[in-house]
């Protein structure tokens, strides 16, 4: 290889050969063999480095998964990464190139000359491509995850055994001095098992408690009661809470370290809220945009809903009585279909011909139905548009520390059915003077279900 008959073109044709393929599988091993030892070293040694890198890698997420997926929700191992593998792929090109010459082609027969070059090229390609997408993705990654996850502070320890987050929706669009949330819920993920309980809280609930010590509970030490003024009004309702700290109180006297912690007085005071009626300590929180949540849905390809009943398309009626048909902008058929982004949205918003507890069932199904979309296969082939939707849709006040074994539970909250809860009439709770003791024993016993025991033989 290193000293070959130049002068017979069938022992060049299959050098050639040999060079361009040994090098593409084994990145400096031509340079060893046919060219300058040092930077077939240097290829040699990056190469087994990667190797060895990549092998550690998938042995980790075997048996260390929760360190392995720290390290690669970490901005700046993210980053190290990325120089990782646009040096490598500079290397990689420089190595190819010099391949090229080592094949000395002049010499090549004449009909193979061509496929050697053209297989030079295509290899060229390939991995040069295959190492930018890769930095590419991994940048994207970086990015997303710093915008989305740009609170800081250590790891939080389950409380009871569970990881409780508040779940907001609403519509955040332009032109609005204040909002309420459309949708509040509570997920509580088991630390050992990741299996998942999502609470539906209905906005418009009532007469609940702020939990003990929190600034609004000095305000309101029994239930909160809402308060109306000639200049400015809210009701008692949870909802309405956001609307109270934003606009009629100084809410920023009442959390003064929201806005330090990624949060709002408004999202603050509606955690106190949840802890209070649920009893269960809730630390963080996630807001998710409907101006966005159309965009998510489309970026996954849509999701899959079995539709029960004919829904309007639209805001309302302008004027009580209005017919339907008058201010109905579409309609979503009974069946099961294939929604896209601004369907999925409708059908989670509509409650003008239901009810809010429809309302809610139905947000809780999209919410399962997006959940079963984050496979691995569909996430990567839509990687971009994901991440793009992400950054757009997505506030938390969840530290980045978090993040590897928050990854590490929603893996494992694949194989484990979700249990969804409803403080609703169905389930016993009234709107406007619930049941506290009865609604913390409810949830109470759904995150914690008696151990069956094994009935005894005789």
């Amino acid at each position: 290889m290193r000293y070959p008959d130049a002068s017979s073109p069938q022992v060049m044709t299959r050098r050639g050969w040999w060079l361009v393929v040994l090098n593409f599988l084994i990145p400096g091993s031509a340079q060893a063999v046919a060219g300058n030892r040092r930077l077939g070293r240097i290829g040699l040694g990056a190469t087994l480095a990667l190797w060895v890198l990549v092998l550690l890698a998938v042995v980790g997420m075997v048996l260390w998964r929760p360190l392995i997926l720290s390290i690669a929700t970490n901005p700046l191992a993210l980053l190290a990464v990325e120089v990782v593998v646009v040096l490598y792929a500079i290397l990689w090109i420089v190595l190819a190139l010099d391949t090229i010459r080592l094949v000395r082609l002049v010499k090549v027969r004449p009909a193979p000359r061509a496929g050697i070059a053209m297989l030079s090229i295509a290899l060229l390609v390939v991995a040069g491509g295959g190492a930018a997408y890769v930095a590419r993705l991994t940048d994207i990654t970086r990015n997303t995850l710093g915008s989305i996850f740009s609170a800081s502070g250590p790891p939080v320890a389950p409380s009871d055994g569970y990881y409780n987050i508040l779940l907001l929706g609403a519509d955040s669009g332009t032109g609005r001095d204040s909002m309420r949330f459309d949708s509040i819920s509570v997920v509580s993920v088991n630390a050992d098992t990741g299996r998942v309980i999502i609470t539906g809280i209905p906005r418009d609930l009532e007469g609940f408690p702020f939990v003990k010590g929190s600034p609004m509970a000095k305000l309101y030490p029994d239930v909160h009661t809402g308060h109306a003024s000639a200049t400015c009004g809210w009701s008692g309702a949870i909802n309405q809470l956001n609307t109270e700290l934003d606009v009629c109180r100084d809410g920023a006297k009442i959390y003064p370290d929201a806005k330090a912690q990624g949060s709002t007085p408004g999202v603050e005071a509606t955690k106190d809220a949840a802890e209070g009626l649920l009893g269960i300590d809730i630390p963080y929180y996630a807001f998710i945009d409907m101006a966005g949540f159309a965009a998510l849905v489309d970026a996954l390809g849509g999701v899959d809903i079995t539709v029960t009943e004919r829904l309007p398309e639209g805001g309302g009626p302008s004027y009580e009585g209005q017919p339907v048909n008058d201010w109905a902008i579409g309609w979503i058929e009974p069946g099961a279909q294939h929604m896209n982004g601004d369907t999925a949205q409708w059908y989670a918003r509509s409650r003008k011909t239901t009810s809010d507890w429809d309302r809610m069932k139905r947000q809780r199904q999209l919410q399962e139905a997006i959940l079963k979309q984050f496979t691995p296969a569909n996430v990567l082939s839509r990687f971009q548009e994901v991440a793009s939707a992400g950054q757009h849709l997505v506030k938390t006040d969840i530290p980045s520390s978090m993040l590897g074994y928050l990854t590490d539970l929603a893996i494992k909250s694949k194989s484990e059915a979700i249990t969804t809860i409803e403080l609703t009439p169905a389930n016993q709770v009234d709107q406007t003077t619930p049941d506290i003791a009865y609604v913390r024993e409810l949830i109470h016993s759904k995150l914690h279900p008696p151990t069956p025991t094994a009935t005894p033989k005789g």
